[in-house]
């Protein structure tokens, strides 16, 4: 695996590296040892899929409030993802910026949200699925989100939302 450092410290783009013989490749997309080598959170407590019919579906800005903050890996299996971290860490040098990268299968590539770190992600193929492996267990009392145009961020999403939850639509402004 290769880390790349993104815009937002403790935030990850993970690369995996697959090895290729006639079988096709062979690829690791989680070492506790190599994760902890770059000072993520290994743990993991509960692993998701989120699947997604539609292209254009929007999922998102979501986070769990203090003290159940959570770390998440996110990986795309199938489709294809603009997956985006808003960093709500006041004591943060990256406080009120966003990130965002393409996950596909292809490209091999995993994101890693530290604490206090919001994700979403909008779909860009019908038939999208994504894992998630996150360190802390969800408590449906700390879930808190961001809503995915508030002008306190300006992402810049690569695609129109088509679908999108009532709830994930109409979280207030941030006013960061």
């Amino acid at each position: 695996m290769i880390f790349h450092k993104t815009p937002l410290p403790g935030s990850w783009v993970v690369q995996c590296e697959p090895i290729e013989d006639d079988r096709r490749a062979f690829a690791r997309t989680f070492a506790v040892e190599e994760f902890e080598r770059q000072g993520m959170n290994p743990s993991v407590q509960q692993c998701s899929i989120s699947f997604n019919p539609r292209r254009g579906t929007l999922r998102g800005l979501h986070y769990q409030a203090d003290p159940h903050g959570e770390c998440k890996l996110i990986r795309c299996t199938r489709g294809a993802i603009f997956d985006v971290l808003v960093d709500i860490r006041p004591e943060s040098p990256s406080y009120g910026r966003w990130f965002g990268v393409e996950l596909t299968p292809d490209n091999g590539r995993l994101l890693y949200a530290p604490a206090g770190v919001a994700h979403g992600l909008l779909t860009l193929a019908d038939t999208t699925e994504i894992a998630y492996q996150m360190s802390a267990p969800h408590v449906p009392s700390a879930a808190r989100g961001l809503r995915w145009n508030d002008p306190a961020f300006g992402i810049e999403w690569p695609a129109e939302v088509t679908v999108i939850s009532e709830r994930d639509r109409t979280y207030p402004d941030f006013g960061v």
